[in-house]
């Protein structure tokens, strides 16, 4: 047993952990894993979370695979249950926020192309349905953008009541409703076009007309309903 040497337990040193790495070096060094590790919290019996982690992102393929998903499709992971999923969704939103508020003064929107391109890089890539409305000032710059309805790969339930409560609480001068058809096809239902003339008609009740409805795909094509005449055309 020559050139062996019997090591004690106070001699072992255990490699730190995600958050013990994150007060050592700082949040912004550790990689994807470690910091969905410190989202998670615990992993499971004889499964470390670092390893919980790193499942889940092979699994889904990465943040942006993350970012797609709603907490109960998340919550189907092994592993991870709906608390779990609540938080990694969470904190995806935070970071959404984050990047939504450092990007402010906010330019003015006066095209549908505009809108899109803007909601796109927000939720344009969901694998579920989501409504926003985005509250203009005066001179169409934007004052807010809530998320007031989020549904299935179908669809999604919003009343008018819902639409205009989330204008009025931004002051809006007009609004636009934009939400995305995870199908790939960005043409207008049926139900699309009655809702935005039901939104439109309640606009002008209270003063805050609905200049457009703007329809995502996940491939970057988007429907405008003022471009397709629906929001010109006289109610029947």
């Amino acid at each position: 047993m020559a050139g062996c040497r019997v090591t004690s337990l106070a001699d072992v040193v255990l490699p730190a952990g995600p958050r013990e790495r994150a007060l050592e070096v700082g949040v912004s060094a550790l990689g994807d894993a470690d910091l969905l590790a410190i989202v998670l919290g615990t992993g499971l019996p004889g499964r470390p979370v670092t390893l919980l982690s790193a499942s889940v992102l092979h699994h889904f393929s990465g943040l942006d695979g993350l970012a797609r998903l709603g907490p109960h499709a998340l919550a189907e992971h092994p592993g991870l249950g709906l608390a779990k999923a609540l938080r990694i969704a969470a904190a995806i939103e935070l970071g959404r926020r984050s990047h939504e508020r450092a990007a402010r003064p906010r330019p003015p929107i006066r095209t549908s192309a505009a809108i899109a391109t803007w909601c796109a890089a927000r939720f344009g890539s969901l694998e579920h349905e989501q409504m926003w409305v985005i509250s203009l000032d005066g001179r169409n710059g934007m004052r807010g953008a809530r998320r007031v309805a989020q549904g299935g790969q179908h669809g999604c339930s919003v009343s008018a009541r819902d639409i205009l409560r989330a204008a009025l609480a931004d002051a809006a001068a007009a609004m636009v409703l934009v939400h995305n058809h995870p199908s790939g096809d960005p043409n207008p239902s049926p139900e699309d076009v009655v809702m935005t003339r039901a939104v439109s008609a309640a606009g002008l009740l209270v003063g805050v007309p609905l200049v457009d409805h703007v329809i995502l795909a996940p491939d970057g094509h988007y429907a405008s309903l003022l471009d397709l005449g629906v929001l010109g055309e006289e109610d029947s």
